[in-house]
């Protein structure tokens, strides 16, 4: 029997042990779960006063590029190209002697035509002898007037065969003369398909290159049927002519977006819409002194278009959200609220707004990607002045 108690104590024991370890476990996750929890701190990020600002937008169009002349070099006379005189994307002056043809049949003709000139004016001068031989005997009643008049038309067809014999020669001349092709103006040599020993003519559908006459380049550009209206709005006249010259000096961007140097001026417009592409196609000139640009590039027209007074921000404080530009506006709670904004126009690297915002309200600049309506933050103000004195338009 006291073995039995002894065994009943210790059991009792180690329940008791139990109990109170599971209490203390129980009240340590309670006390742990009922701490509140600790809120994060508000983001720092930068916040931009919107103001509205006195700012020249562009408009800007794709454009294509050609030399004011773009000129084919073609053979006047079949032969065989003798010589390359010049390599493909030479510059080469008016009159320079760009490719040769083989002379020697052409040399031949002139000397075949020279003799047979000769040939003729001896014949003129035979006939011109048999004149003067006549006119006394017939002077003398020698001889009868027929003789005399048989003999000056024999002189009078003599006269033609010389006249003739005279255009032979000269055009034997002309075609020897095409065999040296030469520049008919300074500029850009382009591709050159032909080899040396190749067979051209007047009748090879390829030219021998292109010459592109580059002092002054042509720049193409097209407006929408909205953007001409729009145009035909914006610039005061009473004809498109009149209009086309009240426009600005024009800005050509490259196609690495960097500025060309020269402004240009727009001159010409197309007569008609091209009613498959809805588009009229306009013209810009601009000097290019140092041949910088060449037949074949690309790039944009930028127009210029003053504006009155415009609220203006900053591409990276707006964000696009189903075709929509949003931005971020910071309420007098300092929590940021997404607006959408309309953007008329751009200029550079900022945004024109018609609607949206009004001078005086706040935007955030950066870090739009950590924020959700509602979220508060802690505003660094920044300056829109000193944005755009580092950023200007």
């Amino acid at each position: 029997m006291k073995r039995i108690y002894l065994k009943s104590n210790q059991r009792l024991i180690a329940l008791l042990l139990l109990v109170t370890v599971s209490a203390v476990i129980y009240s340590c996750g309670t006390s742990n779960a009922d701490a509140p929890a600790t809120a994060p701190p508000a983001q720092s990020l930068p916040v931009l006063t919107v103001s509205d600002h006195q700012v020249t937008a562009h408009r800007e169009f794709t454009a294509s590029i050609e030399g004011s002349r773009d000129l084919e070099i073609r053979p006047q006379v079949d032969g065989y190209l003798d010589r390359i005189s010049v390599d493909e994307g030479a510059y080469v002056h008016k009159g320079q002697v760009l490719f040769h043809i083989d002379p020697r049949p052409y040399a031949e003709q002139l000397n075949n035509a020279t003799a047979i000139l000769q040939s003729a004016k001896a014949a003129l001068e035979s006939a011109a002898i048999n004149v003067d031989k006549l006119a006394p005997l017939v002077s003398n009643h020698v001889v009868s007037d027929v003789q005399l008049k048989s003999a000056k038309a024999a002189q009078d067809a003599a006269k033609a065969n010389v006249a003739q014999a005279q255009a032979a020669v000269d055009a034997a001349k002309i075609n020897l003369g095409y065999t040296s092709i030469k520049a008919p103006a300074d500029g850009y040599i382009g591709t050159i398909p032909f080899k040396t020993g190749s067979l051209v003519g007047k009748g090879t559908m390829q030219p021998l290159t292109i010459l592109s006459e580059t002092k002054e380049i042509h720049v193409y550009f097209s407006m929408s049927e909205l953007d001409f209206l729009e145009f035909k709005n914006q610039f005061p006249g009473n004809t498109i002519e009149q209009k086309i010259r009240q426009i600005p000096p024009v800005e050509l961007l490259l196609a690495d977006n960097s500025v060309y140097p020269q402004k240009g001026k727009v001159e010409i417009v197309e007569g008609q819409f091209d009613k498959t592409m809805g588009a009229i196609n306009f013209r810009a000139t601009f000097p290019n002194v140092n041949g910088l640009l060449r037949s074949g590039n690309t790039g944009r027209i930028r127009i210029p278009r003053e504006l009155v007074k415009s609220v203006l921000i900053p591409q990276e404080a707006t964000f696009e959200l189903q075709d929509k530009v949003f931005v971020y506006t910071v309420l007098d709670s300092n929590k940021v609220e997404g607006r959408p904004v309309t953007v008329s126009d751009r200029s550079g690297r900022y945004y024109l707004i018609s609607n949206g915002l009004k001078p005086g309200e706040k935007i955030v600049y950066n870090g739009l990607d950590r924020l959700r309506d509602g979220m508060a933050i802690a505003p660094q103000n920044m300056s829109m002045d000193s944005l755009l004195h580092a950023n200007p338009i």
